[in-house]
Parts: structure tokens; sequence; C-alpha cells
């Protein structure tokens, strides 16, 4: 008897590009594959001992002999790779349109509306890494008092400031404000808070990033589980990925150990239904900013605190282990990825060494748990408990 799934969302591990992944501007792509390559290996023996070196393949990681777990990857059916629709995918949601991109910078008539409601003129409205963009023109805006808006190839509106020039309960109602003028024909996925700290030569980024989302536009495996009489219980980025909806609980996390520590200790209290989490730290500081060895640093970071995640499952939980896109650190400029994303599953009720093969949507994540769980199931995906149990 299953009670409990924690979802363990690595962001951006992707394990190998998609057959479409030509159309997306990627050829050649693989998260893990290529760290590994460059870096001459990478040291991951906990979570090859679920079974990451199985999935068909799949390179740069060993194959285990008796794997614990059991273990397959997806592809990708939502027409997209960012971070809002590989979650939304995961939880049982399609998205045919990708969400609007700004390639060029956003468009005079959003802009001028920003500018106008916030009482501050704007400065970049570019394309730009994040980074990079603070370092630019963090001087400047230091000096006027004019946030830094930017965006990517994904569908974003970014806010970058810093903490003593305008305060974080304005810049978080400037992402509200910018909220509500993108939406209809100029809807963007996320507008996100880039708060940042320093001196000029030396910023530095905070914890205190906030994501404003759209609500998902179809009911998730989330909201099932809670209609259902579950808890849902978000860790990090989730509940700002989702716009709260479909979550019964949540907390922000600093970092990827953060987001571990925050986990456990969710695991080792009483409760029944989902806890999803993303540790956003192998996308954001390490696959964006191109950072090949500090990727292979958190990777094996994490697969050292694998122990202690599976020590705090209890008899009637279930782990499953995933990504949501990739963003292969060894690539060509600072964008997302498309990738397969690994699946690996592991719990005291769970069979071993069980191969799920190739997923054809992530949305079969969602399917799975809402058979374990006895709920409706969404619309999309396709369940493997018949597998593992």
């Amino acid at each position: 008897m299953i009670n409990r799934v924690t979802i363990l969302v690595m962001d951006s591990v992707g394990i190998g590009e998609l057959p479409d992944s030509e159309k997306f501007g990627d050829v050649g792509v693989n998260t893990l594959g290529n760290i590994s390559k460059e870096m001459g290996g990478i040291n991951l023996p906990n979570l090859v001992n679920l079974g990451l070196g199985n999935i068909d393949k799949i390179e740069g990681v060993k194959k285990s002999l008796k794997p614990i777990g059991s273990f397959g990857k997806s592809k990708e059916t939502s027409n997209g790779k960012d971070t809002t629709t590989g979650h939304w995918e995961i939880a049982g949601l399609y998205i045919e349109e990708p969400f609007k991109t700004y390639p060029n910078g956003f468009p005079e008539h959003i802009i001028s509306k920003f500018e106008e409601r916030t009482g501050r003129k704007i400065l970049c409205n570019k394309p730009a890494s994040g980074t990079e963009i603070i370092e630019r023109l963090g001087k400047e805006h230091m000096e006027t008092g004019n946030p830094i808006v930017y965006t990517s190839a994904d569908s974003v509106f970014q806010i970058a400031a810093h903490e003593d020039v305008i305060p974080l309960d304005e810049l978080y109602e400037m992402c509200r404000i910018a909220r509500e003028i993108l939406m209809g024909e100029d809807q963007v996925a996320r507008v996100i808070a880039r708060p940042f700290i320093g001196s000029p030569g030396s910023f530095t980024r905070t914890p205190n990033r906030r994501d404003y989302s759209l609500d998902p536009f179809g009911k998730t495996v989330l909201d099932k589980a809670i209609e259902g009489g579950y808890e849902v219980i978000a860790v990090g980025k989730i509940v700002d990925i989702f716009n709260g909806k479909g979550i019964s609980k949540d907390v922000h996390t600093k970092s990827n150990m953060d987001g571990v520590d925050k986990t456990i200790e969710f695991l080792k209290k009483d409760s029944k239904g989902i806890i999803f989490t993303n540790l956003v730290d192998f996308d954001a500081k390490f696959g964006h900013r191109r950072n090949v060895k500090g990727y292979k640093e958190a990777l094996e970071e994490l697969d050292s605190r694998i122990p202690e995640i599976l020590e705090s499952l209890k008899d009637d939980d279930m782990l499953i282990v995933t990504a949501d896109h990739g963003n292969d650190p060894t690539y060509k400029g600072t964008d997302h990825t498309r990738e397969y994303i690994p699946i690996l599953v592991y719990g005291k009720n769970i069979k071993a060494g069980v191969n799920l093969g190739t997923r054809e949507t992530f949305a079969d994540i969602a399917a799975t748990i809402s058979d374990i769980l006895n709920i409706e199931k969404p619309q999309y995906g396709k369940s493997f408990k018949d597998l593992i149990i």
C-alpha cells in the first residue's frame, strides 16, 4: 500500500536529445552524458544504485548489476522545453501551444504600460544571462533606480533589482503588475523577481527570487490529490510554477541542499499524499551559466544525500526522481535543451530492477501517481503502476 509519493525534480538534468530536438535548435545535446564526457566521468554511485545507468541508451554513468529501483526515461510531448511546460506535463497537462517568447525584447506597448504603472523607467529589455546583465548594468541601476528588465529563450519577463535600491516588497509588487500586463495575446509563462546585493564587480543574487506564473489551464494530479483528501506539499519553486493551485502547504528553499533538507523534514512527518520538490540549482546556477564543473559537482553533492533520503522513506512511501527538461552546459547559448528525462522509482513496496522503457509523455508520472493513490486520473498519460507493484 502506497500512501505518499515524493517527486524529486532534478531541474534540467536531461539525459539525451529527443527525436524532435533539432526543431528546437538542439543537436547533440545530452546534459548528463556531455557533462560526464567533458569532465572525464561523474561519480554518482547512489543514483546508479537506483538504476540511473540502466536506463536505455543513457550515456555517462555505469550500469548497476542489481539496481534497487525501477528505471526508465520519458519523451516530452508538449511543445516546449521550459520549466512550466515540463512540470505541468509531469502533473498531467499537455501544452500544445508554446508559451510566447520575446527574442528581440518586449514591444513598446508592454514596456510603456509597465513603466507607467510602476513609476520607474527600465534598463536593458533584451534576452540576457541574469548574472551577466547585473554585472553589466548593476552600477547604472544603482545610480538611476531603474530596474533591469530582461528575458531569455524561455517565456519569461525577469526583473533584476538591488535589494538596497528597490526593496523586496516593491520588487514583488512590480512583478505582480507585470503579471497583470502580460496576459492574453502578450502572455508569458512566468514573471520572475531577481533580487541581488553587493557592489559593482561583486554582485550576488539572493535567495529571495519569486516566480509569478499562470494558473494551470486544467486540473492536475495535484488538484485531484487534494480533492481525494490528500495533502500536497510543495518544496522549492513548485508553488510558483503552479501558481499555488493544487498546493496545500509550501516552503521556498535557498539551495539544492536546503531543498533536500526540507524534503527530508517532510518525509519524517506523518502525511499522506504528494511531496513535490524542485532542486533548481542545476538549472539556475550551472546550466544557464554553462558551468560544467559546477554542474558535475552539484550532481555529485545530491548523490551523496540519496542514502539519507531513502532512509527517511516510510514503508508506505514511494520516491520518483526525475527532471523537467535539459540544460546542457556544454552546448551553445544559455537556453534549456530539449531532452529525455530520467525516471527512477523506489520504495519498500516497489519492485526493483524493472525497466519502464521509454515513456511517451511526462504525464505518465501523473497517471501512475493517480493510479497508486486511487484518485481521478488526468486526461493524459499512461500509468506504469502494474509494472512496479
